[in-house]
């Protein structure tokens, strides 16, 4: 099994589960920023405004991954004639700004403007019912996501850490670690609010507002990393490289793999191109059934593998660059298995 769950060998199109996952999130995350607004207000507590910014964020976010799942979903078409997949990753990078821009500067803003201007602290009983209920309604969507997560992981053998890592399924990735953060930052708003309470001081509730930031930001950092990866392009895992070059040279007809490229396209899509040395006995005929049974081959193997492009190249190709074509091997043009 591949080191890296990427993308997942077993399962075909789809995404009805990572969709579910983040419609259960943008939900709950829409009526926690809005308790959380009016307790904030109401309290006077720079993290509880804090925190009402990081649910907002949270919301756009929910929204613009629900996007990517549905932009990326689009099939193949003339215009487009890989598909649509790499735009999900377009839309989660966004989504990643969003939080950074929505959460992260105005948490860290308003925990500045505490400690320095200070602030009047109101009765936080609001304030703890909101973040009793927003602790329930984060956690079952953390749950949600998890439980999707740990799934996926345990088909591929997987830790879950190292599966949220490597997964191209940066929504359920998103998911995750805004709840996970989300978790973390009531916790914090929490206890800026008792430190306040005890002290009467609103520098508790400041540096809570801060803290909330900075973990807005190290979350905006990773997805952001993360898409950026996927956008620019990212090869399938090395054992998966290496059981494709397996495949590809059990093929009778071909000789050698010279060169070999993968791209992951999106969660449950890959490409595959390769220059394929053929044997100089083989004829143009031969050449074309053994594409096909090449690409055969490695759908049977790994279904996420979507499309299969393979060049005849000499096998001097790997000395000298651009040989003079020979009569005995066809190589001009590419053969593409589908």
């Amino acid at each position: 099994m591949p080191e890296d769950p990427t993308p997942d060998p077993q399962a075909g199109p789809g995404g009805g589960e990572s969709t579910f996952t983040v419609i259960v999130a943008a939900i709950a995350n829409l009526g926690i920023a809005l308790a959380k607004a009016v307790a904030g207000v109401l309290s006077g507590s720079s993290a509880m405004l804090s925190e009402a910014a990081h649910s907002v964020a949270d919301t756009v976010t929910e929204v613009l991954l629900l996007t990517a799942l549905r932009r990326s979903g689009k099939p193949a078409d003339e215009e487009h004639p890989l598909g649509h997949g790499p735009e999900r990753y377009v839309w989660a990078l966004l989504a990643a700004v969003a939080t950074f821009v929505g959460g992260s500067v105005f948490s860290l803003y308003d925990g500045i403007r505490t400690l320095v201007a200070g602030e009047e602290l109101g009765d936080p009983l609001v304030s703890y019912v909101v973040l009793a209920v927003a602790f329930l309604l984060e956690g079952y969507s953390l749950r949600t996501g998890v439980k999707q997560a740990r799934g996926e992981a345990v088909r591929f053998r997987a830790p879950l850490r190292r599966y949220l890592r490597h997964t191209p399924d940066t929504a359920v990735k998103a998911v995750v670690m805004e709840d996970s953060a989300a978790l973390i930052g009531l916790v914090l708003a929490a206890g800026g609010l008792l430190g306040g309470r005890l002290t009467g001081s609103g520098v508790f509730d400041g540096v809570a507002s801060l803290l909330i930031g900075v973990l807005l930001l190290y979350v905006a950092w990773v997805l952001g990393r993360s898409n950026a990866e996927l956008l620019i392009g990212r090869p399938l895992p090395a054992p998966m490289r290496q059981r494709i070059r397996e495949e590809l040279l059990g093929v009778a007809e071909i000789e050698a793999v010279l060169e070999l490229t993968t791209l992951v396209q999106g969660p449950r899509e890959a490409l595959v191109a390769a220059k394929v040395d053929f044997r100089d006995v083989s004829t143009a005929a031969q050449i074309e059934r053994a594409c096909e049974r090449a690409e055969r081959r490695l759908r049977e193997v790994f279904p996420g593998v979507r499309r299969v492009y393979l060049d005849p190249t000499p096998g001097t190709a790997r000395a000298t660059p651009a040989p003079p074509p020979r009569g005995d091997t066809p190589s001009s043009g590419r053969s593409d298995g589908g």
